[in-house]
């Protein structure tokens, strides 16, 4: 009886986090600084697969990442034309969604990820990107601008995975990103189900003249909009003393 206590309490307390698959990963770069020349960057992401067993046989591996930018509330307003001009006639405010987000997978999402999973680890866009008001037509506007603006992507088959064992992609950064934290994860998934995942971050921040007009704008804006005022000025007058001279 000893004995069978001993035995379970040591299972009881045994590790629960060990895995027979773990994500090894890293990043080209967790920094990205924006300046006057920006025209956006690209990440690679890459790593391995950490076993304690053999690969199983007959149960294909499948590698998703996920990048997530900062979260902002939204206004989304809805356009009507009325007595022959366009204009706002109704305005709905979206909670926090993320401002850039990809999703690129080894193969078509349709095949390695169920619905059931998908809505657990809210992966896709459509599962990650406020559910609960799918169907809504301020909410299909939000993703429909941002698939537009190419700050919303799917990317199946990008991810390349080599024996089960090593993968790698490329994520691409646009010009109009936003400052901010960019979450990375990394799934790993074998017969329609998570069995591990990593999560990591992309630090984006403004450098320079940029970085200092943008906390100005928001730290000081009196003084900002003095700046800007004066400067729309002096620029105002001397495109005035510049006609003067041509037409003399």
């Amino acid at each position: 009886m000893m004995h069978r206590l001993i035995a379970l309490l040591a299972f009881l307390f045994l590790p629960l986090n060990a895995q027979a698959e773990q994500v090894v990963a890293a990043l080209s770069q967790t920094r990205v600084s924006v300046n006057a020349n920006f025209d956006g960057s690209e990440i690679l992401v890459f790593g391995a697969i950490k076993r304690e067993a053999a690969i199983p046989e007959n149960s294909p591996l499948d590698v998703i990442i996920t990048v997530s930018g900062p979260e902002h509330v939204e206004t989304i307003r809805r356009k009507d034309r009325r007595f022959g001009i366009w204009i706002n006639v109704e305005a709905q405010v979206i909670g926090h969604t993320p401002t850039f987000y990809t999703v690129a997978s080894t193969r078509a999402l349709h095949d390695i990820l169920p619905p059931l999973t998908d809505s657990l680890w809210k992966i896709t866009a459509d599962k990650r990107i406020l559910p609960g008001m799918r169907g809504l037509p301020a909410r299909e506007a939000l993703i429909r601008l941002r698939e537009n603006d190419d700050l919303y992507r799917t990317r199946e088959g990008e991810v390349s995975l080599i024996e089960d064992t090593l993968f790698d992609t490329s994520i691409a950064l646009p010009s109009n990103i936003v400052e901010g934290t960019y979450t990375t994860r990394i799934f790993l998934i074998r017969d329609g189900e998570v069995i591990d995942s990593y999560g990591t971050s992309i630090n984006v921040q403004k450098v320079g003249i940029e970085r200092w007009l943008y906390n100005l704008a928001y730290q000081n804006a009196l003084i900002y909009g003095v700046m800007a005022l004066a400067i729309a000025g002096l620029f105002g007058w001397g495109a005035s003393q510049v006609f003067r001279l041509i037409r003399r």
